[in-house]
């Protein structure tokens, strides 16, 4: 007895010890896999900025306050389309180990590069006029600092993040991870504050429908505002500095983390997207009010949610402000260098995209305006880099294995004719009279 009891002792130990071994294995599984992630999150967190700048304030405030809770599904059918396009771009851009502009350069000839540039350029600057604006009313609504000279101090910000980039493309991304998260924080203080009908909300996000003529403009200006051309062209050069193993294997390892790190970072910018619209509708279209500003947005918060709330907004238009004006500049340097091989010095491009902002700025248009117009630019831009992209990523000879399959390049072509057919009929709607 005392034996079997022994043996059964034994046994039990054993398997105590190999249920410990297991777990520990698992355990060390775990944090090798989750350290192999980290290593690779980072280049969507940059990118994702684009996708909660101050263009989507203006666009998503407008829809909301004019719209109540109709056009959220647009939110959501332009972040499934940014998902899918950043994929392609840090595809192309692990394939091939150049950016986009680069691809071109080698692909198209020097004629065609020079429109695509000026094209790209064009997008830039609309895209720097929205985040300029953005960071600039954000200190004059929290510091009533002058709208001048919050513009003035707003591009030395701006300019002082982008030298941190000297210091590692890892700095940049944790700067401005920082700041998604502080947008995201006071956006989740915005929605507790505004009680929102959620049933409502939840219809409305997978129910399309566009009321009248001014609801194409606005739907436009949020395409625009979510699938924003400039970081199609700088995710395929974030992901450059991610991987070194060129092999097969590794290539598709890294795409895949990197898939992994754009579902985080774009689901992270939709749900802030879509608290835009939800909050502004909630607060703003519940009590009557079309919000043609930025400024009456936050001044009209306080009174209707309290300081909290307004103070909450400001800081998230701050955030947003400064965070995308870095990725905008950064994404122009990519531009200017990839497609014509401009050898401009590094601050000189930065002031270049910069100017059209602080000339908005100083000759007093109205902020928001100008934010919708720049959105529903780059939204006729837009299928330039789509077009540029699936002509590239399809050949077996530059993408290797990473070539898009038929089905991926059929959904290119469905989403670029969306796009082209929106601008068509918008174009339509404002020659009628109707926009």
């Amino acid at each position: 007895m005392e034996n079997e009891k022994s043996l059964a002792n034994i046994d039990v130990s054993a398997k105590k010890i190999f249920t410990l071994k297991r777990l520990t294995n698992n355990g060390m599984e775990m944090s090798n896999k989750l350290k192999q992630l980290l290593k690779f999150l980072g280049p969507a967190f940059v990118v994702s900025v684009a996708y909660i700048d101050p263009g989507n304030f203006a666009t998503n405030i407008s829809g909301g306050s004019e719209f109540n809770y109709t056009l959220i599904w647009v939110i959501l059918c332009s972040n499934l389309m940014a998902i899918f396009l950043q994929t392609m771009s840090a595809k192309l851009g692990i394939a091939t180990g150049h950016n986009l502009p680069e691809m071109c350069a080698k692909v198209f000839s020097k004629k065609v590069n020079w429109i695509f540039w000026i094209v790209a350029e064009i997008g830039a600057m609309a895209t720097d006029l929205a985040e300029f604006l953005g960071g600039t009313l954000g200190l004059y609504l929290l510091f009533h600092i002058p709208m001048i000279y919050a513009g003035l101090l707003t591009g030395l910000i701006t300019f002082i993040i982008c030298y941190m980039e000297k210091y590692g493309q890892k700095t940049i991304e944790i700067i401005i991870s920082i700041l998604v998260a502080i947008i995201s924080i006071a956006y989740t203080i915005e929605l507790f504050l505004a009680k929102p009908d959620w049933t409502q909300v939840g219809i409305h996000t997978i129910i399309p429908t566009l009321p009248n003529g001014q609801a194409v403009l606005i739907a436009v200006g949020m395409l625009g505002a979510t699938v924003m051309p400039h970081v199609i062209y700088l995710h395929s050069q974030l992901v450059q500095h991610r991987s070194t193993d060129s092999s097969v294997q590794g290539k598709l390892i890294h795409l895949k983390m990197e898939k992994i790190d754009i579902a985080i970072a774009m689901n992270i910018a939709f749900i802030v997207n879509a608290a835009m619209v939800v909050v502004s509708a909630a607060v703003f279209y519940k009590n009557g009010m079309v919000v043609n500003s930025i400024e009456q947005a936050h001044k009209s918060l306080q009174p209707l949610l309290g300081s909290l709330s307004s103070d909450s907004f400001g800081i998230a238009l701050l955030a947003s402000g400064l965070s995308s004006s870095v990725v905008g500049t950064l994404a122009g340097q990519t531009i200017m260098k990839g497609f014509v091989n401009l050898s401009i010095p590094v601050n000189v491009r930065r002031l270049i995209t910069m100017m059209p902002a602080l000339l908005i700025i100083a000759v007093g248009i109205n902020p928001i305006y100008a934010l919708v117009l720049s959105q529903v630019a780059l939204s006729f831009i837009l299928p330039f880099p789509i077009i540029q992209m699936l002509t590239i990523a399809k050949r077996k000879d530059l993408m290797g294995i990473l070539a898009n399959k038929s089905f991926v390049r059929f959904l290119g072509v469905l989403i670029t004719t969306a796009v082209i057919l929106l601008n068509a009929l918008l174009l339509y709607l404002i020659f009628t009279g109707k926009a």
